[in-house]
């Protein structure tokens, strides 16, 4: 009967409070016994299996306005008799039960005889196990598809589904029919154009898999019955065999990746402002997310500044800053620290109010620089929202998160590896889904024997509360640092690491970088034992 979707509502016909049920296929009365059929919002009046059914006294003739010859009528049994076309439906014995009645003026239908013992349209006439069959959305489709197949020599099996895209999920997941359709080596759903029809296509592939080619007319063209009528039946047979093999959503054919693949490989939107750095990643694209990690207190924020203000100046792209672990006040002045070569964000820095005003202009004052103010508050949806505003609504293509450590530690409920899991996921997606390049920094656990802040290497192992940390970013970069050295040099350089380079795979050592104490930069050191 269908699937159940509303029982027990009242019908219109008879008064009754409940006897009628909806369907997938349309309403059917069990006190009056009458049903009505939906196709494209036309309604199909049922002449009750309670009447006497037997076998139309009509004939085949041609159906001059679609162009279908009285053969092809005469092959699927299809007869004119008092005012309508008949089309016969068949048991699994192939014994007429039901017609339906198509008015040869309007477009109205009525069903009779026993409509739910009915196969499939044209399913008696076509033995299970061909090569071909073609699977339409109405009758006239399944005549006009045979037809237009066999006047070019080809024969395809070609039915219909009963009652067009509302009932063909349904009608095809029927065991009989799934069965039939799935003998076939190869099958062609040829719907309708409109996106019922075509969404309807989608969902019967999916029952089929990779044998499934879903024929998609062309502009001009609604369905197979209109390439007939307008004696188009040399483009109807070519779109036919054209017709592409129906993959899943996600999965992509690497047959028809040619032009991606024939595109040249794309460079980088901008480099890192490290040379040694740039060797082995081969700078920043989009579409990445890029995860720095570091010891407490080693530099991980000032690096980020860096590359915020090498990319700032070195392209026209906006900025989002989201710096959890300070103010808004101290990171515009600390990225106003980079242009000045002062550390204006400490209070013993002398600088004069034309130097801080260059250094606004140059930085916040280009109106590319969006910063987060966050007060405090750090739950996960919040911080995935605002990177989505400002990917989407401000126009950043490159969003500094220092650092998803703290998001995490914010939360009242929930353990720390499930937490981290949840926002690296959606980080993931938001950064596939809109292009950017996203910067996150995150906490290393401590290390056994020397610590991070002695200058321990870093590794995707130590990185802290989930694997997703190692799994989902595109790049991974270490720092280390000797904060306790004697020797001033050496606790003031800092070592960039690749850990992972999902891009090209180089990692292992990339520079060296010195902080300059007085100007508060971080420079590269070339010489031969940087490395």
């Amino acid at each position: 009967m269908g699937v159940q979707l509303k029982p027990h509502q009242p019908c219109p016909d008879c008064n009754s409070s409940d006897a009628l049920t909806v369907y997938d296929w349309g309403t059917k009365c069990y006190s009056c016994n009458k049903a009505t059929f939906s196709e494209h919002q036309q309604t199909m009046k049922v002449i009750s299996g309670n009447d006497s059914f037997k076998k139309v006294d009509g004939i085949s003739k041609t159906i001059i306005d679609r162009k279908i010859t009285r053969q092809t009528c005469e092959h699927y049994g299809v007869v004119e008799a008092e005012g309508y076309y008949h089309f016969p439906y068949t048991d699994s014995d192939g014994n007429i039960v039901a017609y339906k009645k198509r008015h040869t003026a309007e477009k109205r239908f009525i069903i009779s005889g026993d409509w739910q013992a009915g196969r499939m349209f044209g399913q008696a006439l076509f033995p299970a196990g061909q090569k071909y069959i073609t699977i339409c959305e109405g009758e006239m489709d399944a005549l006009s598809a045979y037809q237009m197949m066999g006047s070019l020599g080809h024969t395809s099996a070609s039915i219909s589904v009963r009652n067009g895209a509302a009932s063909a999920l349904s009608d095809c997941r029927q065991l009989e029919n799934f069965e039939y359709i799935d003998s076939f080596e190869n099958i062609i759903v040829c719907f309708d154009s409109d996106p019922q029809g075509q969404e309807a296509a989608k969902q019967v592939a999916e029952l089929f898999g990779s044998k499934v080619r879903i024929f998609k007319p062309l502009p001009g063209f609604k369905d197979a019955s209109d390439y007939l009528s307008q004696s188009q039946i040399e483009k109807f047979n070519k779109r036919w065999w054209s017709a592409e093999r129906f993959v899943p959503e996600g999965i992509v054919d690497g047959s028809t990746l040619w032009e991606e693949v024939n595109k040249p490989v794309e460079k980088s939107l901008v480099n890192y402002p490290y040379k040694g750095l740039n060797d082995l990643t081969y700078g920043i694209r989009p579409q990445e997310l890029v995860l720095c990690t570091a010891g407490s207190g080693l530099g991980k924020s000032q690096f980020m500044r860096e590359l915020v203000y090498h990319i700032l100046r070195n392209t026209n792209d906006n900025i989002g800053l989201m710096f959890l672990e300070e103010s808004v006040r101290t990171t515009a002045r600390s990225i106003m620290s980079l242009k000045a070569n002062k550390l204006l964000h400490l209070p013993h820095t002398k600088a004069t109010d034309e130097e801080i005003k260059e250094a606004f202009d140059a930085t916040l004052g280009t109106g590319r620089l969006f910063l987060f103010d966050h007060f405090g508050s750090s739950e996960v949806e919040r911080i995935v929202n605002r990177v989505k505003y400002m990917a989407k609504a401000l126009d950043c293509k490159y969003i500094f998160l220092d650092h998803v450590s703290i998001v995490v530690s914010s939360q009242e409920h929930g353990d720390e590896r499930k937490s981290l899991d949840e926002i690296m996921t959606k980080l993931r997606t938001l950064v596939q889904e809109t292009g950017i390049c996203l910067f996150a920094v995150s906490h290393l656990k401590r290390s056994e024997g020397k610590g991070h802040e002695e200058g321990a290497v870093t590794s995707m192992n130590q990185l802290r509360g989930s694997q997703s940390l190692g799994q989902i970013p595109n790049m991974i970069i270490g720092l280390e640092r000797n904060g306790q050295a004697d020797d001033e040099d050496e606790r003031h350089t800092t070592r960039v690491r690749v850990l992972k380079n999902r891009f090209c795979g180089m990692t292992g050592p990339a520079c060296n970088l010195l902080y300059n104490r007085e100007t508060g930069r971080m420079t590269e050191k070339l010489d031969e034992d940087a490395l």
